[in-house]
C-alpha cells in the first residue's frame, strides 16, 4: 500500500465505526493487518471477530446479556486503538512524511542509549551548574560546555516523548521523575508536555492520555497550561471515539469539577478561536497596510526635505501633516483597528515575525516549543550584563509569544555590536515603568498569568503548524479551532450554562455565526428562552441566509418582547428577502409608526411599494423623501427607475440626468440606456449601454441577463422585441477590437 491507500482504508475503517458497522470495519482493518503481515496484529483482530461473533449470537438467539452494550463499546474502542496502531506501523515502514522519517532517522543519531541515560545528563546539568554558581566565580567556558550539553540532551529528550509509540517502562519512569515539582529543570518540564502532545497528536493512546491529564494539575503554571492546551486540541482531534473510553470521561468529569480548571480551559478555548483572526489580520497588514504605508513613504520623504529640521527648538516636533496624511490614506484607522484587535488578545504579530523564522535555531523542531529562556546558546550574548534595560523587560512580558521572543533577540544579534549598544541604552529609561506596569497587571488580574502562558503557547503552536518549513507534513491543529464546541470535553464543561453561552457569545462577536447559532440553539432547549436569545438565533441565521429560520425567530422575539424596533425592522428584511413584499410592508410601516420618518425605513416601504407593482404609491414615497432630503442620489435612482416602470419617461429622463452628473454606477447607465431606447434616441442608447459594459469590466453575459430581466418593461413602453438582437448585435460589432 501507498501512504495514501493507508490513509484512505484507515479513514474508511473509522467512518464504518462510527456509524456502528463493525463488519465492514473489521474488513477494512483486515486489509491493513493482511499489509502489515505481523502476527501479533492478526492475532488481535481475529479475537475482536471472534468476540463480535458471539456477541451476535446471543442477540439472533434472544439471550439477555446486560452486558452487551458495555462489549460493543468496548469492542469499538478495541478496533479503534487496533486500526490506529495499524497506520502508524504502516506509515512508519512506508511514508516519506517528515514525522515518520524522524522515527526511522532518530534512533541512528541519538547521543544516548536510554531515556534514563538523558535524565542522568540533564541532574548533572542542574547539579555541576548550581556548584559553580556557589563558587562566585567566572567559569564561562565550563558553564557554556554543560549548557551545550544540556540542550543537546533537551532535544533528545522531545524527540523520544515525541517519536516513541508505545512508551515502556524507561520512559513511564523519566516522565514521572521529570513532571515531580522538586525536580529543578523546567524547561525539560514544559518540553515532555508538549512532546507529549505532538505524540498523542499523531496517534491516539489511552495511557499517554492519562499522562497529559495528570500534567493538567501540576502546580507550575507554565507545565499546567501547555497540558491543558494540548488537551483541548487532541480531545477534539479524537472526539468521535472518545465516548467508548469510560475511563477518560471520568478523569474529564473529575478535571471539570475543578473550578480553576475550568476557568483555564475555557480561556484557552477562547484563545484558539481567536486564531481563526490571525489570518484575516496577517491578510490586513500584508494586502492594506504594507501597500499603503509603502506608497506613502515618498510623500513623508518628501516633506521631510521641504522643511529644516536642525531648528534645535522644533527637533521634536512632530509635523501635523503626517498624521493628516495617515489620516487621510487610511492607514490610521487601520492601525487604530489593529491596536484595538492586540488589546482583546488577537495575534497581531504573526505577520510581521514569519519572515523571523529562518534563523538555524529554527530548524531544530524542538525549539519551535521551547519556553524564552536568555541563557539559551542561541541568544546568551544579549543577556550577559545584569543591566536592567528595556529589551530584557521587553522579552519577559506577555506581548509577544516565546517563538517571537526568540526571532527579536536573533534579529538584534545580526546587528553590528556599536548599533546593538546604542538600541540597548535607548532602551533604559522605559525599563522601570514596564515592570511597573506588569505588577499592576498581575495585582488587578490574579489568574492573568495563567491566561498569558496559555496564550502565548497557542501562538507558538499556531507558528508552528502554519510556519514550521514541513509544517504541511503535520495534521494542522488549527483546522479544528471552530470545533472546540462539538468536543467531548465542551460537552461535560457545558454543564455550566455560562460556559456555553460565553463561548456562543463570543462566535457572535467574532462573526462566526453558523458556530454560535449550534450553540444558542443547544441553550434554548436548556433554558428558558429570552427576546435576545430569540434575536441572536435570528440574526445568526439571516448571517448564514437561513431567512425562514431568522424570521421564525425574529418573530418568537417580537412575542416575548413586542414593538422592540430593531426586531420589527429584522422582520420586515426578511420578509421582503424570502420574497413576501406584502408582509414586509406591514411591517415597515409598522416600524415607521414606531419611530417616524427615518429616511431608511421610508426608502424600503417604497421599494416594497415599487416590487408591488405598485408605482404611484412609490412614487409618492420617494418624493416625500426627495423634499426631506436634497441631492440623496438612492432616492434620485429609485424616483428614476419607477418612473421608467410605470412609464413616465420624460420623468425618468430627468433624473437620470441628474444622476449622470454625480457618480453614476453602471445601473444607471443601463436605466439610462432603457429610457434614451424607449424614446428612440437609439445612438445615446448604445452610448449609455458601452459604457455599462465598461464599468461591468465588458462582461457581455452579466448585460445580457439584464436586458432579459427588464425586456418587459422596454416592451411595455414600447420596443418592439424584433430590435433586441439588432441592438445586441451593433453592440456586440461596437465590442469588437
Amino acid at each position: 500500500m501507498t501512504s495514501a491507500q493507508i490513509h484512505t482504508t484507515f479513514k474508511s475503517a473509522l467512518h464504518f465505526l462510527s456509524i456502528g458497522q463493525l463488519k465492514n470495519a473489521f474488513e477494512k482493518t483486515g486489509l491493513l493487518v493482511n499489509e502489515l503481515q505481523l502476527g501479533e496484529y492478526t492475532d488481535r483482530l481475529d479475537e475482536l471477530q471472534q468476540n463480535y461473533r458471539f456477541l451476535l449470537h446471543y442477540f439472533i438467539t434472544g439471550v439477555d446479556d446486560p452486558q452487551r452494550k458495555l462489549v460493543y463499546n468496548k469492542l469499538i474502542a478495541k478496533v479503534y486503538v487496533l486500526t490506529s496502531e495499524l497506520r502508524e506501523e504502516l506509515l512508519f515502514r512506508n511514508s516519506s512524511n517528515f514525522e515518520y522519517t524522524q522515527k526511522r532517522y532518530f534512533p541512528h543519531v541519538k547521543r544516548y542509549n536510554s531515556t534514563t541515560e538523558i535524565l542522568i545528563s540533564l541532574n548533572y546539568f542542574h547539579s555541576q551548574s548550581a556548584l559553580i554558581d556557589k563558587l562566585g566565580d567566572s567559569h564561562e567556558v565550563e558553564l557554556r560546555r554543560l549548557r551545550s550539553n544540556y540542550e543537546t540532551a533537551l532535544h533528545e529528550l522531545f524527540c523520544v516523548f515525541w517519536l516513541s509509540g508505545t512508551y515502556q517502562a524507561d520512559e513511564k519512569s523519566v516522565f514521572s521523575k521529570i513532571i515531580l515539582a522538586d525536580y529543578p529543570g523546567w524547561l525539560e518540564k514544559t518540553l515532555i508536555v508538549s512532546a507529549l502532545t505532538l505524540n498523542l497528536w499523531r496517534v491516539f493512546d489511552e495511557t499517554k492520555l492519562a499522562l497529559l491529564m495528570d500534567v493538567c494539575q501540576h502546580a507550575d503554571q507554565q507545565v499546567k497550561q501547555r497540558a491543558l492546551v494540548g488537551l483541548c486540541f487532541v480531545l477534539a482531534r479524537h472526539n468521535r471515539f472518545l465516548p467508548f473510553f469510560p475511563a477518560v470521561r471520568n478523569r474529564l468529569v473529575l478535571l471539570a469539577d475543578d473550578n480553576h480548571i475550568s476557568e483555564n480551559i475555557h480561556n484557552i478555548i477562547i484563545q484558539i478561536i481567536a486564531t481563526a483572526e490571525t489570518d484575516k489580520i496577517s491578510k490586513k497588514m500584508r494586502e492594506e497596510i504594507l501597500p499603503e504605508v509603502m506608497k506613502m513613504s515618498p510623500k513623508i520623504k518628501d516633506k521631510m526635505d521641504s522643511e529644516s529640521f536642525l531648528n534645535t527648538d522644533e527637533w521634536n516636533e512632530e509635523n501635523p501633516d503626517w498624521q493628516e496624511m495617515l489620516d487621510q490614506s487610511g492607514v490610521a484607522d487601520k492601525l487604530k483597528e489593529l491596536s484595538e484587535l492586540q488589546m482583546e488578545g488577537a495575534d497581531v504579530y504573526m505577520s510581521t515575525f514569519s519572515l523571523l523564522k529562518s534563523f538555524p535555531f529554527f530548524s531544530q523542531l524542538s525549539n519551535w516549543f521551547m519556553p524564552f529562556d536568555g541563557k539559551n546558546l542561541a541568544v546568551n550574548e544579549l543577556f550577559r550584563t545584569d543591566d536592567k534595560s528595556l529589551l530584557t523587560a521587553f522579552v519577559s512580558n506577555n506581548v509577544m509569544c516565546n517563538s517571537d521572543k526568540y526571532s527579536f533577540c536573533l534579529s538584534i544579534l545580526q546587528m553590528p555590536e556599536a548599533q546593538r549598544g546604542m538600541m540597548k541604552n535607548s532602551f533604559k529609561m522605559d525599563a522601570e515603568q514596564l515592570d511597573e506596569m506588569s505588577k499592576d497587571e498581575a495585582i488587578l488580574t490574579p489568574d492573568i498569568s495563567a491566561k498569558n502562558i496559555s496564550k502565548q503557547y497557542v501562538q507558538d503552536l499556531f507558528r508552528f503548524f502554519k510556519l514550521y518549513p514541513q509544517h504541511s507534513d503535520f495534521s494542522d491543529m488549527f483546522g479544528y479551532s471552530l470545533l472546540m464546541h462539538r468536543s467531548y470535553l465542551f460537552d461535560i464543561l457545558s454543564g455550566n450554562q455560562n460556559f456555553k453561552l460565553s463561548i456562543a457569545e463570543y462566535y457572535f462577536s467574532k462573526n462566526h455565526y453558523s458556530q454560535a447559532l449550534e450553540l444558542f440553539e443547544q441553550i434554548l432547549k436548556e433554558a428558558t428562552p429570552t427576546a435576545a436569545l430569540y434575536q441572536k438565533i435570528g440574526y445568526s441565521c439571516q448571517q448564514s441566509s437561513l431567512f425562514d429560520k431568522a424570521l421564525d425567530a425574529y418573530i418568537k422575539a417580537d412575542l416575548i418582547q413586542p414593538d422592540d424596533l430593531w426586531t420589527v425592522r429584522k422582520i420586515a428584511l426578511c420578509y421582503r428577502l424570502s420574497g413576501n413584499f406584502d408582509k414586509a410592508l406591514e411591517y415597515y410601516e409598522h416600524v415607521d409608526f414606531l419611530k417616524p420618518n427615518q429616511k431608511s425605513v421610508m426608502l424600503q416601504i417604497g421599494h416594497c411599494y415599487l416590487e408591488l407593482g405598485q408605482f404611484k404609491e412609490a412614487l409618492s414615497v420617494y418624493f416625500k423623501l426627495d423634499a426631506l432630503e436634497d441631492e440623496d442620489v438612492k432616492v434620485w435612482r429609485a424616483i428614476a427607475w419607477c418612473s421608467f416602470v410605470s412609464g413616465n419617461l420624460q420623468q425618468a429622463d430627468y433624473y437620470l440626468k441628474k444622476l449622470l452628473e454625480t457618480q453614476p454606477t453602471a445601473h444607471d447607465y443601463l436605466t439610462a440606456g432603457h429610457v434614451a431606447w424607449c424614446q428612440h434616441r437609439l445612438s445615446n442608447a448604445i452610448e449609455s449601454y458601452r459604457i455599462n459594459l465598461g464599468l461591468q469590466e465588458n462582461n457581455f453575459d452579466l448585460f445580457l441577463e439584464s436586458l432579459n430581466d427588464d425586456k418587459a418593461y422596454l416592451i411595455a413602453n414600447g420596443v418592439d422585441a424584433d430590435e433586441f438582437p439588432l441592438l445586441i448585435d451593433e453592440l456586440l460589432y461596437n465590442a469588437t477590437p
